[in-house]
């Protein structure tokens, strides 16, 4: 069967909405390979499917995320359990953390989970994020924690992990690496971008070797008011439309 074919077969049997988040997905897979945030094919991005049942998107296990196509993405179920065939399969163990944030938050459209270099260097540090660069502030403006609990497999650690969250909008999960939620996959990624160059920036300052110097108390209580006048109130809906011609120019093949 060719891809074609494939993608004709897939777009026949979903809606324009599913199909569009689909792309969307798919795209904040090409994204997150392109910043050279993966791990081979380990973490994931999901995304809830419109409509009343609770379905979700999510990546085929075993493919490289710059492989990734709206087309191939599984669409499974709160339970990890696959609702529309698909000649691929997934790890139903990646989905743990995902769908704990999924279900407890109506929100939570779209849940990067990543382990990144950075990031997972921040998570291991006692302070963690630490308010020296302008970028950490506005993943400090809705920033959580949640301690390491060993490999996430434990169904009891969902409730932990969404108490610890909250209504936070970015994660740190301690000695493992970053989450972050959306709206839109493209709330998720802009999150996660942000979340991530603080994380990059703490650790090239760190490496310096100077004292650090911390942004003081009174800028870091009035950041959370200025962020909307910063992207003038649509920072997502801004980025993400360059980030998807930014994606054609590479490989339009996501949209497949």
């Amino acid at each position: 069967m060719t891809t074609a074919q494939k993608q004709a077969s897939i777009r026949e049997q979903i809606s324009k909405e599913e199909w569009e988040t689909r792309v969307d997905l798919a795209a904040a897979y090409r994204l997150v390979a392109h910043y050279g945030w993966d791990d081979l094919i380990f973490t994931h991005l999901s995304a809830r499917v419109p409509g009343p049942e609770h379905h979700f998107l999510i990546n085929p296990y075993g493919m490289m995320f710059e492989e990734i196509t709206a087309s191939s993405l599984v669409k499974i179920n709160l339970a990890g359990e696959i609702v529309l065939p698909s000649p691929y399969f997934i790890n139903p163990a990646g989905f743990t953390i995902h769908s704990a944030v999924h279900a407890a938050r109506e929100d939570a459209l779209c849940v990067i989970h990543l382990h990144t270099d950075y990031g997972i260097a921040v998570s291991a540090q006692a302070e963690g994020l630490l308010p020296i660069s302008q970028q950490a502030l506005f993943a400090l403006s809705s920033l959580a924690y949640h301690n390491y609990e060993g490999l996430a497999l434990n169904e009891a650690e969902k409730s932990r992990l969404v108490s610890d969250l909250g209504n936070n909008n970015s994660m740190i999960l301690r000695n493992h690496g970053l989450l972050t939620m959306g709206k839109t996959a493209a709330e998720a990624f802009l999150s996660m971008y942000m979340l991530e160059r603080a994380c990059h920036i703490q650790i090239l300052s760190q490496a310096g070797g100077g004292s650090l110097l911390p942004i003081a108390e009174p800028i870091l209580s009035s950041v959370a008011g200025q962020l909307g006048a910063v992207t003038v109130g649509q920072g997502a809906q801004l980025t993400w439309p360059g980030l998807l011609r930014k994606l054609d120019r590479m490989d339009s093949s996501f949209r497949e």
